[in-house]
C-alpha cells in the first residue's frame, strides 16, 4: 500500500463478473489504467473470481485484492460460506464487512460484524468496515446515533493494536445504487461523525490518521468534487466499477 494518507479507490463488485469476465475486466482496464503512486486502488470480486483477478493482474502488484465478505468463524459445518484463512490463500489482502447489503439482506447485525473484522485481522486481512444510514433513518434525524452505534461496536470487537488497522466506508444506504449521491457537505458532515465515533474509541490522534471512504453512486462525473469534500479520503465504488474505463476515469482523478 503507498502513503496512507494517499486516495484510496475501492471497487466492490457484489454479484458481478465470474471468473472469465473478470481476466476480460483486467485485461481491458490495465490498458486504461496507468500505476500511479500516490494512490491505493483495491478490488473486490466475488469470492469464485479472486483466484482468476490474482492471475489476470499478476504483472500489476499496484491492483490490490479483497475479499467482499467472510463467515464470523474460521471452519467448520457452514456449507457455501468462505473463512478469511481460506480467503489470504488467494493472495487477497483485503476484506469488506458491514456492506449494507450484508446486513439489509443476510441480517448482519452490528455484532456479527465485529467478529467478522476480528476473524479478517486475524488472517492478515486489512478490513474496510462500511457503515451508513437509511433513508428512514436520515430522516428521523439518526444519522449520528447510527452511526456511532455502528462504529462503536465494531471497535468495542477489536483490540487496541487491530483498531488502529481499520479504513472506513461511509455509505449512506439512500444512496447505494439509486442515482443519489450525498451533497459535498452531506459527505463531510457524515465523515466527520464517523471520526467522532473512531475518537472516542481510538482517540482524536488515531481518528485524524483513519482512511474514511465514501460510497454511494460514484460516478466519473462527480469524483472530483467528491474527493475535494472535507475527511473523504477516497471511495467505495459499486456500479461505475464493473466498466474498465469508468472505473480507470475515477482511479485517475487527481492524478499529481
Amino acid at each position: 500500500m503507498t502513503d496512507p494518507r494517499a486516495p484510496l479507490f475501492a471497487a466492490n463488485w457484489k454479484m458481478h463478473k465470474g471468473p472469465v469476465d473478470t481476466v476480460a475486466f483486467v485485461e481491458e482496464f490495465v490498458r486504461a489504467y496507468a500505476p500511479r503512486a500516490d494512490a491505493t486502488v483495491v478490488f473486490f470480486p466475488p469470492s469464485l473470481s479472486l483466484q482468476a483477478f490474482a492471475g489476470a493482474a499478476a504483472d500489476r502488484p499496484d491492483l490490490e485484492l479483497g475479499v467482499q465478505d467472510v463467515h464470523p468463524e474460521t471452519e467448520g459445518a457452514h456449507t457455501g460460506a468462505i473463512s478469511a484463512p481460506m480467503v489470504a490463500q488467494t493472495g487477497a489482502t483485503w476484506g469488506l464487512a458491514g456492506h449494507s447489503e450484508r446486513r439489509r439482506e443476510f441480517g448482519d447485525d452490528d455484532a456479527v460484524v465485529g467478529r467478522k473484522l476480528a476473524r479478517l485481522l486475524e488472517a492478515s486481512l486489512r478490513p474496510i468496515l462500511c457503515v451508513g444510514e437509511t433513508l428512514e433513518e436520515r430522516e428521523a434525524g439518526e444519522l449520528r446515533p447510527v452511526l456511532a452505534r455502528q462504529v462503536g461496536v465494531a471497535l468495542d470487537a477489536l483490540d487496541e493494536r487491530d483498531r488502529e488497522r481499520l479504513v472506513y466506508a461511509y455509505e449512506p444506504v439512500w444512496a447505494i445504487g439509486t442515482g443519489r449521491t450525498a451533497s459535498h457537505s452531506d459527505a463531510s458532515e457524515a465523515h466527520a461523525i464517523v471520526r467522532e465515533a473512531i475518537a472516542r474509541g481510538t482517540g482524536s490522534g488515531r481518528a485524524d490518521a483513519a482512511l474514511v471512504l465514501y460510497g454511494g453512486s460514484v460516478k466519473p462525473a462527480n469524483i472530483a468534487e467528491l474527493l475535494a469534500a472535507d475527511g473523504v479520503d477516497g471511495v467505495l465504488v459499486g456500479g461505475a466499477s464493473l466498466d474498465p474505463e469508468s472505473f480507470a476515469a475515477i482511479c485517475s482523478a487527481g492524478r499529481g
